[in-house]
């Protein structure tokens, strides 16, 4: 199979899945390594393909929901359980976590593509990050972090930093 074929069948899979789909498998699939895998999805990127890379695997951006809200919130935590607390807040008042952004004093901003918005997705990435040896973006930053969150309207976004507050995951602003 030609590169370009396999670019054009790896297309045609996160468009049919509509989920994400993981290096490792695609690279079996294929017949290729994880690093052409890799390479494959930085050229769909600069062609214009909207994938990003969670923790899930590759994914398509879907476009916002019409009625969706983009918003920028910073929480801290300092343990696994306050982070899925936290997390389950946001997906349990109807967000869609897009991102976790952390402020390093030497990289600068860095971003890990997160595209949670369920219970289960919750569930999943706390596997995720208590089964593996990483560490947490915000961890980097004393627990402090931002999330871009997609929320359904200004209603909802009140009730996500209501509840945040409550559970004082909103740091002290000074």
């Amino acid at each position: 199979m030609s590169t370009a074929d396999r670019r054009r069948k790896i297309t045609e899979k996160l468009t049919e899945k509509g989920g994400p789909l993981k290096g490792g498998d695609l690279a079996v699939q294929f017949g290729v390594s994880r690093q052409v895998i890799v390479q494959d999805m930085a050229v769909l990127r600069a062609e214009g393909l909207q994938v990003v890379a969670t923790p899930r695997g590759y994914m398509l951006l879907s476009p916002l929901r019409p009625e969706g809200i983009v918003k920028t919130v910073v929480t801290r935590h300092g343990d696994y359980k306050s982070m899925e607390e936290e997390l389950r807040i946001m997906v349990n008042n109807g967000a869609r976590v897009l991102n976790v952004i952390v402020e390093h004093p030497v990289y600068g901003e860095i971003t890990g593509n997160l595209m949670i918005s369920t219970p289960e997705d919750v569930s999943r990435f706390m596997d995720n990050i208590t089964g593996s040896e990483g560490e947490p973006l915000s961890s980097l930053t004393g627990g402090v972090h931002l999330h871009t969150l997609e929320v359904r309207d200004e209603a909802s976004w009140k009730k996500i930093l209501r509840a945040l507050e409550e559970k004082n995951y909103l740091p002290d602003e000074k």
